[in-house]
């Protein structure tokens, strides 16, 4: 977790508002190629990288693009009047500091203040229209008309950045302004690192898609890997009223304004979530599109589903939980990572017990005295091993004082999910 946050801290420190995002791109491709995977750049900047795995394609995809703005005149008093790019709400970013990103490489800073901002002068200070027509980014340098601030190499166009105030606190929340979604390209990372490092298996071929004009509809609306059938979307999970989720949970979207996910691919995700005691919420999303959305507008033949960590605050001065990122990480070496990966997944283990080869006949034993309702012999067995969630180390079984092999078994904590029967281990 450690290393996760401290690619958060370095990727938030990166400006990347849609339209201007090469060098946080730039950014991630280079930490991806240092795991030794070969990640590509398509024509519009998003990323491609295979990260392995075999079988049943699927696309794991976050942005890298965050809200900003652009300046969109500069006025008579030097000053500049700018429009959004993305959600960018003039509510929620009045007196934030920016930054000003000219073409010609040079880099001012400056506030976004209201026109006529001081109390003691503006008596309709209360009760004036905030806007980004009544709002104007007052820059950090003697500029009093067009002419001067021009001279200054600033022109319609130009990017304004704004700071995020990025904190970690003791007790694990983060508070920064885009966290939607440079939180979830930071899980999808470690998730990536964890799969070089031998830590996760993937038991079927996982692409990581990272695009960079998602907060404008069109992120993930072309140049998908080619036989993918399932695109999962990693972004914010919406925090707020009438939902479940909070900071330290994994968010489950089953439907957002665009309408309903699929239902095969959130049902699995919510299983893996309940087998593997990730705290979890399925929430509806009343005013959110993902670039799973954007997929299949697009024409894309896929599956799709929407996760996130908790987000609270979305697209304002917002705030997560170390826990909440967590959570999804765990949820996505679940949902893609092998079965002999699993016992990574569990905060906490049981005891490690060995069974001689010649007693892994255990679930048969099992079987025998504790039957199954319903279903034939091949899913009553499918059940009890659910039940009890074996995770089978066969490779390297290892040999007892006699020279007779073993097999590894881990029983999790709060064994078994589904019907809470005791078992008895002989």
């Amino acid at each position: 977790m450690d290393e996760m946050m401290e690619i958060l801290r370095e990727l938030l420190a990166i400006d990347s508002p849609t339209g201007y995002t090469r060098r946080a791109a730039g950014w991630v491709k280079e930490k991806l190629e240092s795991w030794g995977f070969a990640p590509q750049m398509t024509n519009k900047g998003c990323l491609c990288c295979c990260l392995g795995g075999e079988g049943d394609p699927v696309i794991t995809s976050a942005h890298l693009d965050t809200l900003g703005g652009m300046v969109a005149e500069i006025k008579e008093n030097g000053r500049l009047r700018i429009t959004n790019l993305g959600g960018l709400n003039a509510h929620n970013c009045e007196c934030e500091n920016c930054r000003i990103y000219t073409r010609g490489g040079a880099v001012y800073e400056g506030t976004l203040q209201m026109n006529d901002p001081s109390i003691h002068v503006n008596g309709d200070y209360h009760t004036q229209e905030r806007s980004f027509d009544t709002m104007e980014v007052v820059i950090d340098e003697p500029v009093k008309n067009r002419e001067e601030t021009k001279a200054l190499g600033i022109e319609t166009g130009d990017v304004v950045c704004f700071d995020p105030r990025t904190r970690f606190t003791e007790s694990g929340y983060i508070k920064s302004r885009f966290l939607d979604d440079k939180l979830s390209v930071a899980i999808l990372l470690s998730l990536a690192h964890r799969v070089a490092e031998g830590e996760v298996t993937l038991r079927r071929r996982v692409y990581l898609f990272i695009t960079v004009y998602e907060e404008v509809g069109h992120g993930a609306s072309g140049a998908l890997p080619a036989g993918a059938r399932e695109i999962l979307s990693v972004d914010m999970g919406c925090v707020g009223q009438g939902l479940a989720c909070d900071e330290r949970m994994v968010s489950i979207c089953v439907k957002d304004s665009r309408g309903p996910y699929d239902y095969q691919v959130t049902g699995e995700l919510i299983r893996c979530a309940r087998e593997n005691g990730i705290a979890y919420a399925a929430d509806v999303y009343p005013h959110y599109g993902s670039d799973a959305d954007a997929a299949l507008a697009a024409g894309y033949d896929l599956r799709h589903g929407l996760i996130g960590a908790g987000v609270y605050a979305s697209h304002g001065y917002e705030r997560a939980h170390r826990d909440g990122a967590e959570n999804t990480l765990r949820l996505l070496c679940a949902y893609l990572g092998a079965e002999e990966n699993r016992g990574l997944l569990y905060k906490k283990q049981a005891p490690v017990f060995l069974f001689p080869l010649q007693h892994t006949g255990f679930v048969d034993d099992q079987l025998k005295r504790q039957p199954q309702k319903g279903g034939g012999a091949a899913a009553q067995r499918h059940a009890l091993e659910e039940d009890l969630e074996i995770i089978h180390h066969r490779a390297d079984a290892g040999v007892d004082a006699d020279g007779e092999g073993y097999d590894l078994f881990t029983i999790p904590h709060g064994f078994p999910p589904r019907n809470r029967r005791p078992v008895k281990f002989l």
